[in-house]
C-alpha cells in the first residue's frame, strides 16, 4: 500500500518534553527517542510523530485538531490519565458508535480517549 496522499506523521507542541514523555509512557507504554533537548519522536502509538518545545498547546476551543486515542477499558485509561496528573476536561460521553472523553497532559493539550464498548 503506498503511502501517498496519507497522514503519516504528527507534531505536537510541548511545554515540557520530559514531563510529556514520562506522561505518555505510563499511561499508553509510547517510546520516545530525542532529537536535542527541544524535539523528541513517539513511536507506538498507532501513528508515529513528534513532541516540539514550544509555549503553545492544542485545544478543541481554540480550534484544534483532535488526537484520539482509542481504549478497549474506557475507565480504566481514564483513571490512569488521572493518576498520572492527567486532567479531565470532558467527562466520559455517548456519541453514535461509542463513547470518549477528553483530557489534557502535562503541557495543557488536549487529547480524546474513546471505545466502541
Amino acid at each position: 500500500m503506498s503511502n501517498q496522499h496519507k497522514i503519516t506523521y504528527l507534531e505536537l507542541p510541548t511545554t515540557d518534553i520530559e514531563k510529556t514523555k514520562a506522561f505518555f509512557t505510563q499511561i499508553f507504554d509510547w517510546k520516545f527517542e530525542d532529537y536535542g533537548s527541544d524535539y523528541t519522536v513517539f513511536i507506538g502509538a498507532g501513528i508515529n510523530g513528534g513532541f516540539f518545545k514550544s509555549d503553545k498547546k492544542v485545544s478543541t476551543e481554540d480550534g484544534s485538531v483532535l488526537v484520539v486515542l482509542y481504549s478497549e477499558a474506557l475507565e480504566s485509561t481514564q483513571s490512569k490519565i488521572e493518576q498520572a496528573g492527567g486532567t479531565i476536561v470532558r467527562p466520559i460521553f455517548s456519541f453514535p458508535g461509542g463513547r470518549r472523553f477528553h483530557f489534557t497532559g502535562p503541557s495543557g493539550n488536549e487529547y480524546g480517549v474513546w471505545s466502541d464498548t
